[in-house]
Parts: C-alpha cells; sequence; structure tokens
C-alpha cells in the first residue's frame, strides 16, 4: 500500500495533543522475582531468595497507560477497585504513569483485580514464570457502585477529546454503563473506540472498535479466512454497531479496515521483527489509534500508526508501552 510518509509523521507528531479517558475494567500486574536457592523441605517446591517486585498497569489500565506515555499525561480513568491493599498498589502505579485516576470507585465488597506473576532464575538459566495468582471479582458491579462509576463518567465526560471503551468482562462494563459512556461521548462529539472480547454487536453508535481476529470471528460466527470473508465480517460489524469504521486485529497478517459503502484497506504488518511477548498488545493498538483518530487522522493512517507502535511493544516482555520519539523513528525507516 501507499503510505504518504510526510502525512504520517504530522499525525504521529500530534499524539500529544488529545486528551483520552480510558473507562472499563481497570487492573494491575504485580511481577515477582527471585533466584532459585534450594527445594523446601516442607513440600517438593523451589525456594525462591526475592530479588524484586515490578508493578505494571494491565487489562484496561494498560490501555491508559499507553496513552499517558505519547500524551503527557492527559488521561483519566473511570473504574472499579476494591478497598484493599492492591487499591493502594494500583492508585501508586496510576500516579507514577501520569493517569488520573480521580474518578476510580471503590467497592470494599470487590477485590482489586490482580494478577500476581511469580517467576524465579539461576545464574545458569534465563527468568521463567513458576505460577500464576488471580485475585478479582467477575461478578458486575452492583447498583449503587454503578451508579458512582455513571455520576463520574457524567463529570468526566465533557473534559476529554476521546473515550476508550475497554472490557475485558470482569464486571465494570455493564450494559448501563456501555449505554451511558456511548449516549454521553455522542451527546458531548466525542470519539468512542471499543476494544472488547466478546458481545460485539452490543456497542451501538460507537465511532469504531478493534476486536482481534478470534474474538470476530466468534462474533460474526464464521472462519476468516479470506480477504473476503473479513469483508464480510466488517461489513456485519458495521451494520451491528453502527460505528464508522471497524478495525479487526489479525496478528501477523496485519489488520483489516472496513469501513461503510465497501471501502475496505488491507494493512500489512511494518517493521517485522522477533516477537518477545503480545500481551497488552492490543491495549497498545486501541490507545494509539484511538489517540490519532482524535488528532484527525482518517481510519486507515489511524490503523497504520496503532500497527507501528504494536510492532515495538511485542518486542518487549508484559505489558509494554512506546513513545512519539519511537514512533517516528519506526515510521522513518518503513
Amino acid at each position: 500500500m501507499n503510505i504518504d510518509k510526510e502525512k504520517l509523521v504530522s499525525y504521529i507528531k500530534k499524539l500529544s495533543e488529545p486528551k483520552v479517558l480510558v473507562v472499563g475494567d481497570l487492573a494491575l500486574d504485580e511481577m515477582i522475582y527471585g533466584d532459585a536457592e534450594r527445594i523446601s523441605r516442607e513440600a517438593p517446591v523451589l525456594i525462591l531468595q526475592h530479588t524484586r517486585t515490578k508493578l505494571i498497569l494491565g487489562g484496561a489500565s494498560n490501555a491508559a497507560h499507553n496513552a499517558s506515555t505519547l500524551n503527557n499525561g492527559k488521561v483519566g480513568v473511570v473504574g472499579v477497585c476494591g478497598e484493599d491493599y492492591y487499591s493502594g498498589q494500583l492508585i501508586e502505579t496510576f500516579e507514577a504513569a501520569n493517569v488520573d485516576c480521580r474518578y476510580l470507585v471503590k467497592d470494599p465488597t470487590r477485590k482489586t483485580t490482580t494478577k500476581t506473576r511469580i517467576s524465579g532464575s539461576i545464574t545458569t538459566s534465563i527468568t521463567q514464570q513458576i505460577v500464576r495468582v488471580d485475585r478479582q471479582t467477575n461478578s458486575p458491579i452492583s447498583k449503587t457502585t454503578e451508579d458512582k462509576v455513571v455520576a463520574n463518567l457524567e463529570k468526566a465526560i465533557p473534559e476529554y477529546d476521546a473515550i476508550v471503551l475497554s472490557d475485558y468482562h470482569i464486571g465494570t462494563l455493564t450494559k448501563r454503563v456501555i449505554d451511558e459512556t456511548i449516549k454521553l461521548a455522542n451527546k458531548y462529539n466525542k470519539i468512542v473506540v471499543v476494544d472488547a472480547q466478546r458481545d460485539l454487536g452490543s456497542y451501538k453508535n460507537i465511532t469504531s472498535m478493534t476486536p482481534n481476529h478470534p474474538d470476530t470471528e466468534k462474533s460474526v460466527g464464521f472462519e476468516l479466512k479470506t480477504e473476503m470473508d473479513l469483508e464480510k465480517a466488517g461489513d456485519k460489524l458495521l451494520s451491528e454497531t453502527k460505528a464508522k469504521a471497524i478495525l479487526i486485529t489479525c496478528g501477523a497478517d496485519g489488520m483489516f479496515v472496513a469501513e461503510p459503502k465497501k471501502k475496505y484497506t488491507k494493512i500489512p504488518v511494518f517493521n517485522k521483527s522477533e516477537v518477545f511477548d503480545v500481551t497488552g498488545a492490543g491495549d497498545t493498538v486501541t490507545a494509539v489509534y484511538t489517540l490519532a483518530l482524535a488528532t484527525g487522522a482518517d481510519y486507515v493512517y489511524s490503523a497504520i500508526i496503532g500497527n507501528i507502535a504494536a510492532s515495538i511493544v511485542v518486542r518487549q516482555f508484559g505489558c509494554a508501552t512506546t513513545t512519539i520519539d519511537e514512533l517516528l523513528l519506526a515510521a522513518e525507516n518503513l
């Protein structure tokens, strides 16, 4: 495909300007590392000598972190956490990432979604994950908490240029929260982009959505083996959601943008390199795509910028972010 590099660079340079609000399932990734010492006498398990703990924003929080590194902290979140030890850790990590979390709702009946990964190593070996412990409440938020979330949406949405609905199906995005977010975004003429794993047709009157290949297949009910299948899937989602564009991410096969009136664009993977970890790459695409749309870029150029960002973060382990300088360098090397 032909890309106007000058136009691409101009959009990337503007990514620092828009303000983005992320609404969804906020989560924290706790990475615990240690050196393997010996086998325990109490049970046939490794004893690790703790070396460090790293806290990373995950779930919808990762989309917020990605946006924050590009627009110098003009990012806020609306979501729910518990009233526990990890809620304090989550807030501290948000503050360190320059993300505004004043619209966070604390619910003492719920756990702060936290995924703890314990990894060990010895001097002659690479670090390997040994076990993961998940803490989360899977049921939908209560009516009382829902009321607080909606009240915060009413205050927050007018302050931002674009809204991301990030649904990990942990319970924050009830039908009412989704509907109110979209209604308010449309009332104030804001861009609203959805990143969800299922029930894609339930998001109506949005700007765009960014489903991956497997989730798109599940939603439309047929396999996406050819470009014609992608076109059919894009048309179906456009019809169901009344979106202005659908961006389907296809992993190693790049991306596919479907717009009304049978306008389709296949985008190849840029800057191919060794992939270390795809964790959180979808959050990166959604955040960068949304920022680009808010700068005035069209759907295809916004997708291209999201594509470039994904090609950078997959070279790093865990949920990762990128910067405008890295994007500019990658764009120059296309």
